[in-house]
């Protein structure tokens, strides 16, 4: 009869004098050897770029608005001409020497969209930064506080909802007057009742979490439980809207101007530029194609990319 060797535990170490070696609890192998620095950094630039080569949609985004990053920041950088002065034919065609061919009175089509991106896409940016702060302040409140507060933001939020964002920008401009920051705020307000939406919907979501009742339960007052804990749990979601809402923003900007309410000629900007030549499309069909290509791939590179942070965020 054979008998089976049983492993007898080990005996308990007595107490670890100075310089004796700490005692070993992983019983599972050894242990996998740190990479050094150098290999770290290289298998960490390799993933990035693996990441990059797997969503070629958010590589082409993300590059095409750094170019637009550049465009604001230093457009004569990247101009080739004055964008107000004449420097050549009246509609001349795209060429070596005018990408984007002139317009009527001899002006750089290329130049004029490279400086106009600043104008354009600074209005869209301001137009969403008054609905985030002021839409996502007041949905918080709705949902935080709720009661009275609550039914009065919410009611009035569906009463605008119901009117056509372009409609209500509209007649925002003809209280305020002409003008691309008049366009702005008046997009921005019209964008409001959105973001009110959204952020009272994540800050119901938020204050059912069980830390939120710990929160309520240890006497934090309201105004301190919205700054430091719905608003850092919140903006992700919020932010994540915000990116997409930048791409309506700034076609909204655009579309205003066409119809004359924003720049005013000869101030380079995409809408204007646009509203300058549909009278000239049959001729000088340029005029008009490259400031709109410009805008609607600003506009599908925003979406693109602010749609990719969000589903990573879900994750």
């Amino acid at each position: 009869m054979t008998t089976q060797a049983r492993s007898r535990p080990a005996p308990p170490r007595g107490p670890v004098a100075p310089g004796d070696p700490p005692a070993r609890t992983d019983t599972t192998g050894p242990r996998r050897p740190a990479l050094p620095a150098g290999k770290a950094t290289h298998h960490g630039a390799v993933d990035a770029l693996l990441r990059l080569v797997s969503a070629p949609g958010m590589t082409l985004s993300a590059l095409f608005l750094a170019l637009l990053l550049g465009w604001v920041i230093a457009p004569g950088a990247f101009s080739t001409h004055h964008p107000l002065e004449a420097v050549g034919t009246s509609l001349a065609s795209p060429g070596g020497e005018f990408w984007f061919g002139t317009d009527l009175n001899g002006r750089d089509v290329y130049s004029r969209v490279v400086h106009g991106a600043r104008l354009s896409l600074l209005a869209g940016v301001v137009a969403v930064l008054i609905s985030l702060v002021v839409g996502g302040l007041l949905g918080m409140i709705a949902g935080y506080i709720g009661g009275f507060a609550d039914a009065v933001i919410s009611r009035t939020v569906e009463v605008l909802v119901s009117i056509p964002g372009m409609l209500l920008s509209l007649a925002i401009i003809s209280v305020l007057g002409f003008g691309v920051d008049k366009v702005a705020i008046a997009v921005g307000i019209a964008g409001i009742p959105g973001m009110v939406r959204i952020a009272r919907a994540e800050t119901l979501r938020i204050v059912n979490l069980p830390y939120m009742d710990a929160a309520t339960t240890s006497g934090t007052r309201r105004l301190t439980g919205i700054i430091t804990h719905v608003v850092p749990n919140a903006s992700g979601a919020i932010g994540v809207v915000a990116g997409i809402d930048l791409g309506g923003a700034i076609l909204a900007v655009a579309s205003l101007s066409f119809l004359g309410f924003g720049a005013v000629p000869p101030e380079p900007e995409w809408g204007s530029q646009i509203n300058e030549g549909r009278m000239y499309i049959a001729n000088a069909w340029w005029w008009t194609l490259f400031p709109s290509i410009v805008a609607g791939l600003t506009v599908l590179s925003v979406n693109r990319l602010s749609r990719g942070i969000g589903t990573k965020e879900n994750r």
